[in-house]
């Protein structure tokens, strides 16, 4: 798995050490809220899990999924992977980012750097990502990025006992 860098921050993979601050970006109500994925409270047994599944997927030859760390300033400080990946057809995306470094165009400047590799590197034709209705920010993140609004998608989620809708937002090669 490659590093990207950029000048804010680079991406890279995972590794043994990042366990404690998963736990203290992740752990956050709001981060747990607009994600489909993410529990709240995050524990460090999560988080050590979650390293181990990725250190296994970074060994993977076909690659179905690649997650990424976001690192500023050598601190990991979020995530962003493709996921489901169709070789040379389709994936999807998924991102988080701790709240301390929102605001600061981050994310979409990652966003725009995986698509990239994904369509670069993977052959793919197609990224792809859903984002609940209530979560506009990370809406603005794809468009920013240029991923348009394929329509909204009705109870695509289901988190808890809850359905949620969500945007599908999709860029193509």
């Amino acid at each position: 798995m490659p590093i990207i860098k950029s000048k804010k921050f680079i991406l890279r993979p995972f590794k043994k050490g990042d366990e404690e601050l998963i736990v203290r970006h992740i752990n956050d109500k709001i981060i747990a809220r607009n994600t489909l994925e993410i529990r709240y409270p995050y524990s460090l047994k999560l988080a050590k899990e979650w390293v181990a599944k990725n250190l296994e997927w970074q060994k993977n030859k076909d690659k179905e999924n690649l997650v990424f760390v976001i690192e500023i300033e050598g601190e990991f400080s979020g995530a962003i992977s493709l996921h489901h990946i169709q070789k040379e057809h389709k994936a999807v995306i998924g991102y988080w980012l701790g709240r301390k470094f929102w605001g600061q165009g981050i994310m979409t400047e990652a966003v725009k750097l995986i698509t990239k590799y994904g369509f670069e590197k993977l052959k793919l034709h197609r990224i792809y990502g859903y984002v609940f209705l209530f979560n506009e920010p990370s809406k603005k993140v794809l468009e920013k990025a240029g991923y348009k609004l394929e329509g909204i998608l009705k109870k695509e989620a289901k988190k808890g006992n809850k359905y949620i809708d969500a945007y599908l937002l999709a860029k193509i090669r």
